[in-house]
């Protein structure tokens, strides 16, 4: 005899009831070995010992069977050892062990007059339009009667499903398994309508009819043996009496079976339970979403009036397969997919079949979306059940071969352990066991009958299992949309099945592209280039068309990649990146979808991408120090003798810098305020190197040194430090005069180097321009370019008007001589921050301008509340709310004396001047205005301060202002919402 621990038994009554079975013989060798075989061994024996007490008598019977019918052994042994549920059931109904015994499943029939007999359940009326069947038994003794027929069913199922774990039993596949559920399912809410018709109608007739459409997996006929099973209502009239039909219905097969669900209907839960055919025919026509058409994918009459049922069908499905040609379809998919995988935590995803990554929905909705794409032209594809799918799709060569077996064997894998996990406890649930739970794996592991592995046993072998599988289902998703597009384009294979060129146009639109023949053009060029490359191209494309396809654009996206392979097609690294350094690849796709200013500058500056890379401490983006790129481009410009190539280089170095700054801002490695900082310093650097390389070059033209020391001062938002990428650059020029020079020749000179240097960076180019703005200079555009110090200060003292001591509140030195802009700015200091406080008549000549500001400078047919620079708690709003309390109580308040808005804002709020509160309304409202300022730069190429209305352009917007491309609307609401609550603030302090 073996000992119990031989047979996995770990139990300490394992002995002692062997031996009460009368098992511990030689006789009973054969039959302990099956017991060791089943999942859960000691939960067997247990429940064993529990059934001999319920069946009394009868035991003899079943041990007569146990020894002699291995097919009986292996179906109780199979049950006993995986389903708790399924054995408190056998010991609840001592009769039902019998049905074990039986070596044929119950047809539907059979089922369904069980089940309508378990109620007394009998038909009014005869075919057409169906007969109404009427309950004898109601109430609670209904519900009791229905869950026991219903589990003796289930019983003999999952016998015969689990007994190949046991015994040498012929296998139950996945689809039949879910047939068989979806049967039981149909016959089951026959049942609970009878008992629902009784229980509201008593022995009134039945004037009415009700269709019952079954939707999801049930629909599909691919049910788990515990699903919610969706449902939608079709009736004529749809009336009070069929509503209250309806709904007992549910709550009865909800309290006998599973959940039974109707929140498919149109208009979800808020939507009427029973609507006519008409309602629901007008409410797809009119209001429907996508998600909604790729729900009724799966739907089909289940019971209830079948005729109605049909006509429904009917009706709906050719809008089913026009879905694909509404606008946004594409995006409305992704983004519910997306939602979907959100709502699991990020540490149970790795253990969550049905919804995480590499799931049961990743192989679904795939298999939808290419069925709404290509079904609208192909009526082979018009399948239920996804399984079905599959095979349609890989016959019609929408998907290799070889892509289709193997997704179709990882979702009926990912199926068989989710049957597994829901008959342990009769529970709906998707989440495997924690993996280093080494019982409950190995308990999974046996149950699905999945055996040890060379030196791997059973648990760690179904571990590294469901880890192969689910990276083979995120892999084959890519390749499933992707690989039969290049094989249309290249033609690599005559032998291989392949999408014809209209297949994979009506692919790439149902993909996002506007312009799939385009799209085509560009993956021909890229697959047929030269030798190494196009094989290259050909192994990265269904990855990076995967990534090009979660931006708002795709299309530009892979014109841009096209673009950039010909830029770069002499440097042999470019592709070896992007093959070796997935992170590089996936970061570059969602730069070059997202923004056609760092397409643009990177087709000129591709070393920048290698900065895309990791390095040991983190985004080599992110490494770069903008004070070292500052030294660097002065240092590279000067070492250019001749102006304009100094100016070329510095362009150059300036072009670098500037894709980098972008590709981490659109990356989300930078903040708004690290993003202003970095294009400040870049912009100073320039100006430095530009004055630099001048100065030298008419010192080297007059032969004698210069007659005057020259500094630049940042004014606005140069000043501040907060230049967006659209920003010109606000300047004052300052000279000083030598002491032995000519005060007049001096100034002179000056001008001209002013002058030389806003002409040579302003020269048109590729480039994002370079425009050297002195507007703010005294007496505006009418006064001299550049003054002398001295100039400045009498000017000041003596004539400045409140706009310019306003302007002055962000002057700051950024190029030239340091000593001449730091006596600037003392100088400035006088009129700024004077001792006393600026007088009451400039406070109200500010807020004077403001309000006119206010009034007259929106630009016509801009939007108030949607422009970014002067619109409703807009930058302009927040800047001047700002330089009004700074030119109020900087006289006394020395934190005050800040270029920065966003460090005035702090010392506001240390000072108490405003709430807390009012100051974080304020700053959120700045850096979110200027976060938006900045992505409409990035995503249309050029300075503009509107945001769009919803559609595709906000989405781009949205997308490169970090927020999900699937909520381009939220970017808006949310910016809407936190400029009007930084307008109260602005009305509070400037009145009004």
């Amino acid at each position: 005899m073996p000992a119990p621990g031989r047979l996995g038994l770990i139990d300490d009554t394992a002995g002692s009831d062997l031996a009460t079975l009368g098992w511990n013989t030689p006789e009973s060798i054969p039959l302990l070995w099956s017991l060791s075989r089943a999942p859960d061994p000691d939960l067997a024996l247990r429940t064993l010992m529990r059934l001999r007490a319920s069946v009394g008598e009868d035991w003899t019977e079943v041990d007569v069977l146990i020894r002699t019918r291995p097919c009986f052994r292996g179906r109780l042994f199979g049950v006993l050892g995986s389903s708790e549920a399924l054995g408190d059931h056998l010991v609840a109904e001592p009769a039902t062990w019998r049905l074990l015994d039986c070596d044929d499943l119950p047809t539907t029939d059979e089922m369904l007059h069980q089940l309508l007999d378990a109620v007394g359940a009998v038909a009014e009326s005869g075919a057409d339009p169906g007969p109404v069947y009427r309950a004898s038994t109601t109430g609670p003794p209904a519900v009791v009667a229905l869950r026991s027929a219903y589990r003796n069913i289930l019983l003999q199922l999952a016998a015969r499903d689990l007994a190949p774990a046991v015994e040498d039993e012929p296998v139950l596949w996945f689809p039949q398994v879910g047939q068989f559920l979806a049967d039981l399912a149909d016959c089951a809410l026959t049942a609970a309508l009878s008992v629902a018709v009784t229980e509201v109608l008593g022995d009134k007739p039945f004037d009415g009819r009700l269709a019952v459409i079954a939707m999801g997996k049930g629909g599909a006929r691919e049910l788990n043996y515990v699903s919610d099973v969706d449902v939608i209502f079709v009736a004529e009239p749809a009336d009070a009496t069929s509503a209250r039909i309806a709904g007992e219905m549910m709550r009865i097969g909800s309290l006998a079976f599973f959940e039974v669900d109707a929140a498919l209907r149109p208009e979800g839960k808020a939507g009427a339970l029973t609507r006519t055919l008409a309602s629901h025919v007008a409410y797809y026509q009119r209001w429907a979403k996508t998600w909604e058409f790729q729900a009724l994918l799966k739907a089909r009459p289940m019971t209830g009036d079948m005729a109605l049922g049909r006509d429904y069908l009917a009706a709906v499905s050719p809008m089913v397969w026009e879905a694909s040609e509404r606008e946004d379809f594409v995006h409305e998919v992704q983004a519910m997919r997306r939602r979907v995988e959100s709502t699991v935590p990020a540490g149970l995803r790795e253990r969550e079949l049905k919804l995480g990554s590499g799931s049961l929905r990743d192989v679904e909705f795939a298999v939808q979306l290419l069925q709404l794409v290509h079904g609208r032209v192909d009526e082979s594809l018009r399948v239920l059940s996804t399984v079905e799918a599959l095979t349609a799709l890989t016959a019609g060569g929408y998907v290799g071969r070889d892509d289709g077996a193997n997704l179709t064997a990882s979702y009926e894998f990912l199926r068989l352990l989710e049957h597994r996990l829901q008959l342990q406890k009769l529970k709906r649930t998707h989440l495997l066991p924690e993996f280093d739970d080494v019982e409950s794996m190995r308990w999974l592991a046996r149950a699905a009958h999945i055996r040890p592995d060379g030196q791997l046993d059973a648990a760690t072998t179904l571990r590294e299992e469901i880890r192969r599988q689910a990276h083979r289902v995120r892999r084959l998703h890519e390749k499933l949309f992707y690989r039969p597009l290049l094989e249309a384009v290249a033609r690599f294979d005559k032998d291989e099945l392949r999408l014809s060129d209209d297949a994979a146009v009506r692919r790439l639109s149902a993909l996002g592209y506007a312009k799939p023949e385009h799209a085509l053009s560009h993956l021909r060029a890229l697959l047929t280039s030269k030798g190494r490359r196009g094989q290259i191209q050909e192994l990265l494309l269904p990855t990076l068309l995967e990534w090009i396809s979660r931006t708002p654009d795709p299309d530009a996206g892979l014109l841009n990649y096209r673009r950039l392979c010909d830029e770069v097609s002499e440097h042999d690294w470019f592709l070896r990146l992007l093959r070796d350094e997935g992170v590089v690849a996936e970061r570059l796709m969602k730069v070059l979808g997202a923004s056609a200013y760092i397409a643009d500058l990177l087709m000129r500056s591709p070393d920048v991408i290698r900065l895309y890379a990791d390095s040991a401490n983190g985004p080599r983006l992110i490494e770069v120090d903008p004070d070292d790129v500052a030294r660097g481009l002065v240092a590279s410009a000067i070492r250019a003798k001749d102006p304009k190539r100094a100016i070329a280089v510095a362009r150059s170095h300036r072009r670098a810098e500037l894709a980098r700054i972008a590709s981490a801002d659109v990356l989300g490695m930078l903040d708004v305020a690290q993003v202003c900082r970095a294009l400040s310093s870049v912009w100073a650097s320039v100006l430095n190197a530009a004055l630099r390389v001048v100065i030298d070059a008419s010192v080297a033209e007059r032969g004698e040194p210069a007659p005057a020391r020259i500094a630049v001062i940042g004014m606005g938002r140069l000043g501040g430090g907060e230049l967006g990428y659209g920003s010109d650059a606000d300047v004052l020029f300052v000279c000083d005069p030598l002491p032995d020079a000519d005060e007049a020749v001096a100034v002179r000179w000056a001008n001209t180097i002013a002058d030389r240097v806003r002409k040579l960076l302003g020269t048109p180019s590729a480039d994002p321009p370079l425009e050297v703005d002195t507007g703010l200079r005294p007496e505006g555009r009418n006064g001299p370019v550049v003054r002398t110090l001295a100039a400045y200060a009498a000017y000041y003292r003596q004539w400045a008007q409140a706009w310019e001591i306003q302007a002055l509140l962000r002057a700051r030195e950024c190029a030239g001589d340091d000593q001449l802009g730091i006596a600037f700015l003392h100088m400035a200091d006088e009129i700024r921050y004077p001792a006393g406080g600026v007088s009451p008549d400039a406070v109200r000549e500010i807020r004077r301008i403001k309000a006119r500001v206010d009034a007259e400078r929106l630009p016509r047919g801009a939007d108030p509340a949607m422009h970014t620079k002067l619109g409703r708690g807009g930058l302009a709003d927040i800047e001047w709310t700002v330089q009004l309390m700074q030119l109020r109580y900087a006289h006394r308040l020395q934190t005050f004396h800040n270029t920065s808005t966003l460090q005035t804002l702090d010392a506001i709020g240390s000072a108490e001047l405003l709430s807390e509160t009012d100051v974080s309304l304020l700053k959120e409202a700045w850096l979110t205005a200027t976060k938006a300022r900045n992505a409409l730069v990035l995503v249309r190429g050029k300075a503009i301060d509107q945001l769009p209305g919803p559609g595709q352009q906000l989405r781009a917007v949205a997308f490169a202002a970090g927020w999900p491309e699937d909520q381009a609307n939220e970017f808006l609401e949310n910016y809407l919402r936190v400029t009007r609550r930084a307008k109260s603030v602005v009305l509070k302090v400037f009145g009004g």
